[in-house]
């Protein structure tokens, strides 16, 4: 086992690794910022080290940096979080190279499936069903053009190299291609330093569903089942819960197939996530593999009762995949909401400021993860997550009862948070009915209006 972990990250999900590393006897390094300087991460280290300015790209996405406040420290594993370098392909080498463990996966899986032209061409291979669309990235705007007409219209640009909703545009007509085209190839430029792009038919009212999957260095890989991120806004997820209220048994177990037999095809290790969009007549189609921890494992870990954070160490100091879960896989129902320092009446305007008060809810089946506290200052350089809801519940309706009573009895002031939104979104009829799909915000305007 590892003695010192150093956290490539910051916020709410440092903590979490934090968290894990002390119940495993891991002393951590925490890497900050200056704008970070008096975050709780840092705080609750066994050791911290400023690695730059507040801009990430002189901060945490800075290699050099981060090796350099490893190798001072003793640190003899890194852990990326999610986000920032934690789909690095060039971060996993440069760690390997400086003999720092990488807590995640090979540098070669990362950009095996950090390419989604590559990644969907896999899943073709295995038989797995894919969107229809481009076999790879398109070379120019000429066979982009011929492949949009050959799909039929609308289409959806998607960066090769990219997530997170970056990089994507929806063309619904052929008026419409060149100009979505030309911006998805920006946006891709901009955010991933690639501007390849591939294209695929769009599906208009799909859900988003996401297989947990883990993997060892003895080609054993299990999943963990699934999780419905199906409410989103802008491609950004803002509720996810597990189980789907879409999926039975029988669906549940064809989707971590295909999941498992994604990642095992090469040998995957560590936690990784398969993306399907499930159509309303039934059917799935992969959409691509993310290869680190999501912002949403929480509610995988309420109804699986398995930490996967601990698990992604264990296994990257080279220890056998723990789970042994058999026929139904999960227990209960978990909801997770995304609290943010913005303004969803004015367009999301992101609020960095002071937190003049802070009371996070509580009670039976309520974890919140975050980093804040009264007087801390959010700032403005980085991702405006600032705490996570979990509820778990015996069923569905007991979880939903839990995050209405948790949101509403969730105090933060001094800036502005999406938190009255969320308390719409969860109440709103066809959520309480599990009946969303990825359009129903567009479909709702209402909930984006103050009262």
């Amino acid at each position: 086992m590892f003695k010192k972990v150093l956290i490539a990250n910051r916020g709410e999900i440092a903590l979490r690794v934090i968290r894990a590393c002390r119940e495993l006897g891991i002393e951590t390094v925490a890497v900050y910022s200056e704008a970070d300087r008096e975050s709780l991460h840092v705080r609750f280290a066994d050791d911290d080290v400023c690695i730059g300015p507040p801009p990430s790209r002189l901060s945490y996405l800075r290699i050099p940096n981060l090796i350099a406040a490893a190798e001072i420290t003793g640190a003899d594993a890194i852990h990326p979080g999610y986000g920032f370098l934690a789909e690095s392909a060039e971060f996993a080498e440069t760690c390997e190279a400086s003999n720092i463990a990488f807590i995640g996966p090979t540098a070669e899986q990362i950009r095996l499936m950090g390419d989604k032209a590559a990644a969907r061409k896999l899943a073709t291979e295995l038989g797995i069903p894919v969107v229809p669309g481009s076999l790879g990235a398109v070379e120019d705007a000429d066979a982009a053009v011929k492949v949009a007409e050959e799909l039929g219209y609308p289409v959806i640009i998607k960066a090769a190299a990219g997530g997170g909703g970056k990089g994507m545009r929806v063309a619904r007509d052929a008026a419409a291609f060149q100009q979505a085209f030309s911006l998805a190839r920006n946006e891709a430029l901009a955010a991933f330093g690639s501007a390849e792009v591939y294209i695929e038919k769009y599906l208009d009212r799909p859900r988003h569903i996401e297989i947990q999957v883990m993997g060892d260095r003895y080609g054993k890989v299990v999943h963990l089942c699934e999780r419905d991120c199906s409410v989103q806004r802008r491609h950004q997820k803002v509720v996810e819960e597990a189980p789907s209220p879409a999926l039975d048994q029988k669906m549940r177990e064809r989707m971590g197939e295909a999941a498992v037999k994604a990642a095992s095809r090469i040998s995957y290790v560590g936690a990784g996530t398969v993306e399907f969009l499930l159509d309303p007549d039934g059917h799935f189609y992969f959409m691509e593999m993310n290869t680190r921890i999501q912002v949403e494992h929480p509610v995988t870990e309420m109804v699986t009762n398995f930490d996967l954070v601990k698990e992604q160490i264990r296994v990257a100091a080279g220890e056998r995949v723990q789970l042994h879960l058999k026929g139904n896989r999960v227990r209960g129902h978990a909801i997770e909401c995304r609290v943010n320092a913005e303004d969803p009446f004015r367009n999301f305007q992101p609020s960095p400021g002071t937190i003049t008060a802070f009371h996070p809810p509580g009670g039976p089946g309520v974890r919140v993860d975050t980093h804040i506290y009264a007087g801390y200052t959010v700032p403005p350089y980085y991702d405006s997550l600032i705490a996570k809801v979990i509820v778990h519940g015996r069923d569905r309706q007991e979880a939903l009862a839990r995050m209405h009573q948790a949101l509403d009895s969730f105090i933060v002031e001094g800036i502005t948070t999406n938190i009255p939104f969320l308390q719409r979104v969860i109440r709103h009829p066809d959520f309480e009915a599990g009946n969303v799909d990825t359009k129903f915000l567009e479909r709702e305007p209402g909930l984006f209006k103050p009262e």
